[in-house]
């Protein structure tokens, strides 16, 4: 018998106490390395320093919880008299019977009560047209809208006949048309070398007689021929709000290619764009906004030609947009910047021209790597728009200080000030997390 039987043998015979016949679970982790304890030690006191910043935290925090929470329970909504006399008759705490009593003011200014519903529609289309451009879960065909929005979205606010908005939508489309369609006319005019550059200044200009010399007349004859048209708003009925929102919204959205299109340009070989460039970027960037909000309501008007009735708010909306493009080609430059030589080196190796090199390989990255400043300087246009209370606009600054000159409601401060806060923190904080979705989603590198 050999050893390895005899071994055998031996196991068959001795008694055995214990034999696992499964596998053993695995045991729980301790307390302390899962769950709130885990988390609280990790984030809150992972250090004596950390430790002592945290416990001076709460503390702080308690403090100012102990100080503010009292003044915000025993709060009055809604007293017999709706006023700060009102207010105090009632509770020791803060009034918010004005923002109940001024609410409808604060998000309309003085538009007209019974045409709440247009502003309050073209709010609703504003969510609708920015749902495709944010998000890729969103139908593609809804882009269509997004073009359009901007003609729809002046009409329903101000009213006035269709024909003028669709007008000024037309005005990029000539731009495009001429642009297109006579590069080579112009190449053989003035040679391959400064052919484009002749298109491009031939279509700006289109652009420009088109908005300044036809535009009016079209409206004019168009609607004498169908009469489609809203009550108008003057533009004095705006405020708060509302024109936060509009000026916002409008700088953000146009800032953006307006600041591509000036990195861009900053970066050409061609001297004359280069030369433009730079001269728009460091003229913006020279003044304050303050200073092109004043041009906006009093020197623009001189540059007009004689009878022309340019709009306070399109004026300041084009100034703000002046300005945040400025800042954002800089951004977008810092962006191109940052890109190594070897993606110029790539797109030229695969036969790309300028454009499609920008478009496919350079932009998109220099975007990506923007992003953070991109969103820090909207989320200062957006701020910004406070401004416009320096040259009579009534923003919700504005309002507030008209509030507080009425006799009723005079001494109430820091609830018209904590709404309007609340108001700005809602707006920037969504902006802020959003550009944390798509850093994550466009997260492509260092998976």
């Amino acid at each position: 018998m050999s050893e390895t039987h005899a071994e055998t043998a031996f196991a068959r015979k001795a008694p055995v106490a214990f034999v696992a016949e499964g596998e053993i679970p695995a045991s729980p982790p301790p307390m302390n390395a899962v769950g709130p304890v885990k988390w609280i030690r990790d984030n809150l006191f992972p250090g004596p320093v950390n430790a002592i910043l945290t416990i001076l935290s709460l503390i702080f925090i308690v403090f100012v919880a102990y100080e503010i929470l009292p003044w915000l329970i025993d709060s009055s909504w809604s007293p017999a008299e709706m006023s700060l006399a009102g207010c105090r008759a009632e509770a020791s705490g803060a009034c918010f019977a004005v923002i109940n009593e001024r609410f409808p003011q604060f998000f309309f200014g003085f538009y007209p009560q019974d045409l709440y519903w247009r502003p309050s529609l073209a709010f609703g289309f504003l969510l609708l047209a920015l749902w495709p451009v944010l998000f890729e879960s969103a139908p593609r065909k809804l882009l269509f809208f997004s073009a359009i929005y901007p003609v729809l979205g002046y009409w329903l606010i101000w009213g006035g006949t269709i024909w003028g908005p669709l007008a000024v939508l037309a005005a990029p489309v000539v731009g495009w048309l001429i642009y297109t369609r006579l590069g080579g006319l112009c190449e053989r005019l003035v040679g391959e070398a400064f052919g484009p550059l002749m298109t491009l200044i031939a279509a700006v200009l289109a652009v420009i007689v088109w908005g300044l010399f036809l535009v009016i007349p079209i409206d004019e004859a168009l609607s004498a021929i169908a009469p489609i048209a809203l009550q108008h708003v003057p533009s004095a009925k705006l405020g708060g709000f509302l024109l936060s929102l509009i000026i916002g919204v409008v700088g953000i959205a146009a800032s953006l290619p307006f600041g591509i299109a000036l990195a861009l340009g900053r970066q050409s070989n061609l001297f004359i764009v280069k030369a433009l460039s730079v001269g728009f970027i460091e003229a913006m960037r020279g003044v304050p906004l303050i200073t092109l909000l004043f041009v906006a309501s009093t020197l623009l008007n001189y540059f007009l030609p004689p009878g022309t009735n340019f709009d306070l708010i399109l004026r300041v909306c084009i100034m703000v947009t002046f300005f945040a493009s400025a800042y954002m080609a800089e951004v977008i430059r810092g962006g191109i910047a940052a890109l190594p030589k070897g993606q110029y080196e790539a797109a030229d190796a695969m036969g790309l021209t300028y454009w499609q090199s920008m478009r496919l390989i350079i932009l998109p990255q220099a975007l990506k790597i923007s992003i953070p400043n991109i969103v820090s300087t909207f989320i200062g246009l957006f701020k910004d728009t406070t401004l416009v209370i320096v040259i009579g606009l009534l923003d919700p600054l504005g309002l507030s200080s008209a509030i507080r000159a009425d006799a009723n409601w005079n001494g109430v401060v820091w609830e018209l000030y904590g709404f309007i806060a609340l108001f700005f923190f809602i707006f920037c904080f969504g902006m802020s997390r959003y550009s944390q979705y798509l850093e994550r989603k466009l997260r492509t590198d260092h998976r």
